[in-house]
């Protein structure tokens, strides 16, 4: 249980605690094994449940100078306050964490939370971006 100190530093605690809610009942209920794209159906599903407001595959542009340079797509946006990153692969490196940083910073977002569903257990890594101030 977390202390009422550990609560008030923790950004976007309710949110943040009922979507991992969810990623920890697919994963336990999918187990570690299928394609990303059945993960992202099943949370979907479950933020309908939930009556969690999300998009799925969020447009970000990327600009440089003021000049369109490319674009990607963030598999979610919980409540337009998290971004959520789902991955399907054997452990996490720097890169998929580096990748929603970047995500953040393009979208002006405080948080973002990074899922790998490929692992016997569920893991994951929460990121803040310093840059944004709420």
């Amino acid at each position: 249980m977390k202390t009422n100190e550990q609560m008030v530093n923790i950004i976007y605690p309710e949110l943040s605690y009922k979507l991992m809610g969810v990623m920890f009942k697919v994963h336990r209920r999918l187990g570690n094994s299928y394609q990303e794209k059945y993960y992202q159906r099943a949370i979907e599903i479950e933020f309908s449940k939930e009556k969690i407001p999300y998009k799925r595959e969020v447009l970000v542009k990327l600009d440089y100078e003021n000049e369109s340079i490319g674009r990607y797509f963030l598999d979610f946006v919980a409540e337009d306050k998290i971004a959520l990153e789902i991955k399907t692969v054997p452990f996490m490196n720097k890169e998929y964490l580096n990748q929603v940083l970047a995500y953040l910073n393009a979208t002006n977002l405080k948080l973002g939370i990074v899922v790998n569903f490929r692992t016997n257990r569920l893991t994951y890594k929460r990121l803040v971006n310093p840059r944004v101030k709420i």
